[in-house]
């Protein structure tokens, strides 16, 4: 028998006694006062991304950005908003760190815990809300058929959760008995609908969930992407790591939920990025998450195209990052393994993606904001 640490033994506090760093109101980006301080090498890209995606958007083709936290945490959520509700972003995905920071500062207006400090405490990342409610909107999103990062938007939307009768989830699971039954007929919907049943059944159970609304006030959800997003119905995904995210510490975390959501999201985004002919892909602060995935689900796009006579190679790829490069990326393509511009990662990925690749050193606050203020010139 192995030893599982147990999170029941776990001391968990409220949200409101953690001290934060960041407080939404005041660091939020206002996209017209914010000074923007870009190199001529950024402000050109800028303006290439700029009349790249304008070309997409009359195409109709996808415009899909995948970022890391820190553009959450620098206060960028409402510019990324106005690049969504405006329609020139067709696509959002980001880690699981990126969807915590935009709920936190939805629910309580502050994010951005002191890790040191509380890593030496023994409590980072080991708070209530944070963990009961994201992980609760999973486990429900899941059981109704939605992804990772849209559970949570519609959480943020609806100010709480909805939660099925026991009834209804035991009929879930008497329909998947039935299925299972047949020797030679299956519906993996209704099986994988039955195993999410099971999951937020015991999640009821567990944690004494009534029968109904569950109300979570978001009073700061206005500063949220994941909110704005699904009030939008622009897609908003999740592609997350087991064990990275603070949510894990929590009682609550189902690891299954969280894989029948975030495959979810996952599919969604290759769908959007087999629709990149003639199209734009940003890469903004995603050092890793970002290229692992785009070279998965444009390996599967071109295999699905090719077969019915199509090709996807027509797209921009926009890198953005704060670490600097010497290598001329466009003009010489992949280094050679004794330079050590080869291990800039996602530059080498994004090289080898076909395209056109362009990479920016630049801060993702000056970057986005110069973005959009191009984009909403007449």
């Amino acid at each position: 028998m192995r030893n599982y640490l147990s999170r029941d033994a776990l001391e968990i506090l409220p949200l409101s006694a953690r001290v934060n760093k960041l407080d939404v109101e005041r660091d939020a980006i206002d996209p017209s006062t914010y000074p923007v301080e870009l190199s001529d090498d950024a402000w050109r890209d800028v303006e290439s991304a700029a009349s790249e995606i304008r070309r997409a958007k009359e195409l109709g083709a996808a415009r899909i950005l995948t970022y890391g936290a820190h553009s959450i945490k620098n206060g960028l959520g409402p510019v990324l908003a106005r690049l969504v509700e405006a329609g020139w972003l067709t696509h959002l995905t980001t880690n699981g760190a990126g969807v915590i920071h935009d709920w936190e500062f939805a629910f309580q207006g502050r994010s951005g815990e002191d890790v040191k400090r509380y890593a030496t405490e023994g409590q980072f990342g080991i708070w209530d809300e944070t963990g009961k409610y994201i992980n609760l909107a999973i486990i429900v999103g899941a059981f109704n058929g939605l992804g990772y990062g849209e559970s949570v938007g519609k959480m943020v939307s609806d100010e709480g959760l909805e939660i099925p009768t026991d009834e209804e989830l035991l009929d879930s699971m008497m329909a998947a008995t039935a299925v299972a039954s047949k020797t030679r007929e299956s519906d993996s919907s209704i099986l994988d609908r039955a195993g999410a049943a099971c999951d937020l059944l015991a999640a009821k159970r567990r944690f004494a969930l009534p029968d109904g609304k569950l109300a979570i006030p978001h009073p700061k959800r206005e500063y949220s992407v994941a909110y704005r997003a699904y009030r939008a119905g622009v897609p908003f995904g999740c592609c997350p790591m087991i064990g990275c995210d603070i949510i894990y510490t929590h009682p609550a975390n189902n690891c299954a939920a969280i894989g029948r959501a975030a495959q979810r999201d996952f599919l969604q985004y290759a769908d959007s990025v087999s629709k990149l002919e003639g199209g734009v892909y940003l890469s903004v602060g995603s050092a890793v998450l970002s290229p692992m995935i785009f070279e998965k689900s444009l390996s599967m796009s071109r295999n699905i195209a090719r077969r019915s006579g199509r090709s996807i190679k027509d797209f921009a790829i926009h890198v953005v990052d704060l670490a600097k490069s010497a290598w001329d990326w466009t003009q010489n393509g992949e280094p050679p393994m004794s330079d050590p511009a080869y291990y800039l990662r996602y530059c080498k990925t994004f090289s080898r993606m076909g395209g056109k690749m362009t990479y920016c050193s630049a801060d993702n606050r000056s970057w986005f904001v110069a973005l959009l203020n191009e984009l909403e010139k007449q």
